[in-house]
């Protein structure tokens, strides 16, 4: 039976914050009512890593943490104190560098590496320069002049030869050492050196799936190594003249440059990798190399520890980091189920509005910023909103439509940052429409436009088609279909009938190896597109409100309705009972306080346009020549409200993220001086200027109520909806934190534990008022967040699968005002919205409860059945968590 929490709570893990902080808070977390911690990746990653992602050595625990004493130490600390721990896995990529045993392997021998398949690496790509080698892209200048500048060179660390270059170390190919040994040989006069020098030129290189020979390789190999350590150890003249003969080397351009071309990697100048890198990365970074998951033993060598733990009970589940990288998402989790059985599986699956996680993947659900988007989408103001859309380009003259925005720039981002993915899958299908004689004059121009344009028309991350099951549904087909349509309408200079050819082989109407090959690289693809090109870029572009710009969201549209509302927690209780539901993340953009302070501007858009437009004209003497622009200036004054009171290093960090970003004045590759100077410069300015701090915190004062309301509503929500609620490290209190690593500041516990004693004593009253105090911390959201978590700890299955979702009508003039539903017979939610926009009050706005006695959880106050005001019900506390007295509820016929 799977091991479903009730609640987890986030943990970010790192050298600022090891195993034993963690262990330290664990009694605190189980007070607050927490039934699980649910942890950042912590096996062995690269060092100073903040975040775990990188992992480079998935049969270590992070020595950086503390190591596997300190986390026998955490889990042990963990069990006694009554809580259970979810992990954060990462299947589909690993770190590159000399602490990857696995990397350093390849680089060393090649194809031949005993982990060459453990890489996606594309040995044959279509520049033959590049056959049978791994681009390394870390030159700060063209190979031949850094070459002749003396910044690369061999050098021997004992019996080990590397090469030296851009302050990094690389191994060197066993079969290049010859020109180093034989030339040796001859200043010593060594036969035991030319012997040695000529095995190694004799070492066979055969590809990796020959693994008899592979290991044989390896093995003699490694003798050649013992011999030649032993030698340097009992011939010191052979030895110096080693050194000799590497200097030598060193000092010939035309003999090192012959000398680097034999290793199985390829220096090079650091601009190369959008277009040239020949491994599929972690979007586009090119330290994160992907990996062969669907190969069985690298599931099993990556997976060994992580199953470990499940099996033994340090482990309830795992949350799966970016399935979408895989090959065959539905294989992996397959696989992961038959290993761990009983685990709580969450897929970091990233789902557009309108998509719903595939039901046929045996995992319980997402990591939750579907959910995220939902509880959003209800908050805002549909028609403050449309209102709002014409303020932004009426202030920054810039386009509104989203889609368009979002389509130019995955577009941009397939041109530039994944050069290299396009070229990769160009290739496989310009040899497709060779061996297709109605296709074989097709020019790799058009296949690479093709290709831009028809992964800029996708809706969704990807689709999930397998070839070797013939797997395909409608709602694949459909995703295909349009964007094949979208294409071809866009695209008027291509041939319609290449599109038609690309629907033909992405749903599986034309098939073979290539086109099997074509179809899981193409979806393998169109996720980092959208990710690059629509989070990445697209999110720091159309800021009509920023609020609206997280992952998975769609800033373009104007909220949901009510009804909309309840569809999707009908839709999730029905399909996935046991997802996450969240607010924040490590990713999200903004906290979720952010998110529900800016959400009052869509029901106060005229005050906003006129606070802007007065705060632009007082600010315009700040500016250098036009620096910042308007869509950099509207950005700004968003980022101030939402995460007011901020202070100007922080905001000039995150406002430097954020433009490069968006990639319309500067960018990370392209950095604008100029204009970053001028940003900062301004920002210096403006929160020094009394005039409009003043102005900015008075506009932030008429936000504070409703957004803390707001945010009580969204929190309330996540702990009752279907699903498993998580809780980011800090955030039950008031947190305004923006994107990392803003938002993986150090949490101070010792004030939560000060606060949670706190609430234990203080009447409603006070919680209640200290919503209107401007200095307060967040104790009404974390006596909400206590007494949710508490009554989901003691009553599970008041929340579980068998709980069903009811929604619930409200009557009266504000009805629209506040939503509210029932999970099972016993828990009624009612929160309200807009309450901003709420001018007249909730006059005759009541809920009909159902049979019983029902309590409110967060007032303690006791109702019967019949109808009940909000008014009444809101005004001890902001929300209202009713449950009906056990007795009461209706039994079985």
């Amino acid at each position: 039976m799977t091991k479903v929490p009730a609640s987890t709570y986030r943990l970010q893990l790192h050298k600022g914050f090891k195993f034993d902080d963690a262990a330290a808070i664990a009694q605190y977390l189980y007070d607050l009512g927490v039934t699980h911690v649910y942890s950042s990746p912590y096996l062995q990653a690269a060092p100073d890593s903040m975040h775990g992602y990188d992992v480079v050595d998935h049969q270590r625990v992070n020595e950086e943490l503390g190591g596997a004493e300190a986390h026998k130490r955490f889990s042990k600390t963990l069990g006694e104190n009554g809580l259970g721990q979810v992990l954060d896995i990462v299947p589909n990529h690993m770190a590159i560098g000399r602490e990857n045993r696995f990397w350093w392997d390849v680089l060393e021998n090649g194809a031949s590496s005993r982990y060459a398949s453990f890489f996606d690496i594309d040995w044959q790509p279509q520049e033959e320069r590049l056959r049978d080698k791994v681009l390394v892209p870390i030159l700060a200048d063209q190979y031949g002049r850094v070459l002749e500048a003396g910044d690369i060179k061999v050098i021997r660390n004992g019996p080990l030869f590397l090469v030296e270059a851009a302050g990094q170390t690389f191994p060197v190919a066993p079969t290049s050492l010859p020109a180093i040994l034989a030339r040796a040989a001859d200043y010593s006069n060594s036969d035991t050196l030319r012997f040695i020098a000529a095995s190694f030129g004799r070492l066979p290189q055969p590809s990796f799936e020959d693994r008899r020979t592979v290991l044989a390789r390896h093995r003699d190999k490694a003798v050649l190594n013992t011999l030649l350590e032993r030698l340097c150890a009992e011939d010191h003249p052979a030895c110096t003249a080693i050194d000799r003969a590497i200097d030598d080397l060193n000092a010939r351009h035309d003999a090192l440059d012959d000398f680097l071309n034999q290793q199985n990697y390829r220096l090079a100048y650091w601009k190369t990798a959008d277009q040239q890198l020949g491994y599929r990365r972690f979007f586009d970074v090119n330290s994160l190399i992907g990996l062969r998951m669907e190969r069985a033993h690298v599931f099993e060598e990556t997976h060994a520890l992580i199953l470990e733990w499940l099996r033994q009970g340090v482990l309830d589940g795992v949350r799966v980091d970016h399935p979408d990288g895989l090959r065959d998402p539905l294989e992996y989790f397959q696989r992961l189920r038959a290993a761990a059985p009983d685990a709580w599986i969450i897929g970091e699956k990233i789902l557009e509005p309108g998509e719903f996680l595939r039901e046929n993947w045996p995992i319980e659900g997402t990591s939750g910023y579907d959910f995220l988007n939902v509880a959003l989408g209800v908050l805002v103001s549909p028609d403050g909103l449309e209102k709002l859309t014409q303020v932004y380009a009426d202030f920054t003259a810039q386009p509104v439509d989203f889609h368009v925005i979002a389509h130019d720039k995955k577009i941009a981002v397939s041109q530039e940052a994944l050069g290299s993915d396009v070229n990769r899958i160009t290739s496989l299908l310009i040899e497709i429409c060779e061996n297709n004689r109605n296709y074989r004059d097709t020019t790799r121009a058009e296949a690479r436009r093709a290709l831009r344009e028809l992964a800029g028309c996708f809706a969704i991350y990807r689709t999930y088609v397998v070839p070797s099951r013939n797997e395909i549904n409608d709602e694949d087909r459909s995703y295909i279909h349009r964007a094949i349509e979208c294409a071809k309408s866009n695209r008027a200079d291509l041939p319609p009938t290449l599109f038609d050819f690309l629907e033909d082989i992405l749903t599986l109407k034309v098939t073979g190896r290539l086109e099997t090959e074509f179809t899981l690289r193409f979806q393998q693809f169109t996720s980092p597109v959208m990710a690059k090109g629509v989070e990445d870029t697209a999110f720091y572009c159309f800021n009509r409100l920023t609020g609206m710009c997280e992952v998975g969201g769609d800033p373009g549209r104007n909220g949901l309705t009510i009804d909309q509302f309840h569809e999707y927690q009908s839709k999730m209780q029905q399909t996935h009972p046991s997802t996450m539901t969240t607010l924040s993340t490590h990713d999200t953009k903004r906290a979720d306080d952010v998110r529900a302070r800016l959400s009052v501007l869509s029901e106060l858009p005229e005050e906003f346009a006129s606070a802007i437009q007065s705060w632009t004209a007082a600010n315009e003497q700040f500016k250098a020549n036009t620096f910042p622009d308007p869509n950099t200036e509207y950005f700004l004054y968003q980022t101030l409200i939402g995460a007011w009171p901020i202070d100007a290093e922080r905001t000039k960090t995150y406002m430097l993220k954020a433009m490069r970003e968006a990639k319309q004045q500067t960018s990370w590759v392209a950095n604008n001086k100029p204009f970053e100077d001028a940003l900062f410069a301004f920002i210096d300015a403006i929160l020094t200027h009394a005039p409009f701090v003043d102005s900015l915190s008075e506009f932030v004062a008429k936000l504070l109520v409703p957004g803390r309301v707001n945010s009580l509503t969204q929190s309330l929500l996540k702990y009752t909806a279907p699903g498993v609620p998580d809780l980011y490290q800090g955030g039950e209190l008031w947190d305004h934190s923006l994107v990392d690593p803003d938002n993986r500041r150090p949490v101070d516990y010792d004030l939560r534990r000060k606060l949670l004693a706190q609430i234990a004593v203080l009447p409603i009253d006070k919680i209640s008022a200290s919503i209107n105090d401007p200095e307060d911390k967040g104790v009404a959201k974390l006596f909400l967040v206590h007494r949710a978590l508490q009554l989901r700890r003691q009553q599970p299955t008041w929340f579980g699968p068998e709980a069903a979702y009811t929604p619930v009508k409200l009557t009266g003039p504000a009805a629209s005002h506040a939503l509210a539903y029932l999970r099972g017979d016993h828990v009624l939610t009612i929160v309200p919205l807009h309450t901003a926009a709420l001018t007249d009050g909730w006059d005759d706005t009541a809920v009909q409860l159902p049979e019983g006695r029902w309590s409110n959880q967060l007032a303690e106050e006791p109702h019967r059945s019949g109808k009940v005001l909000l008014a009444d019900l809101f005004t001890s506390f902001a929300v209202a968590l009713l449950t009906r007295d056990d007795n009461d509820a209706p039994t079985a016929a």
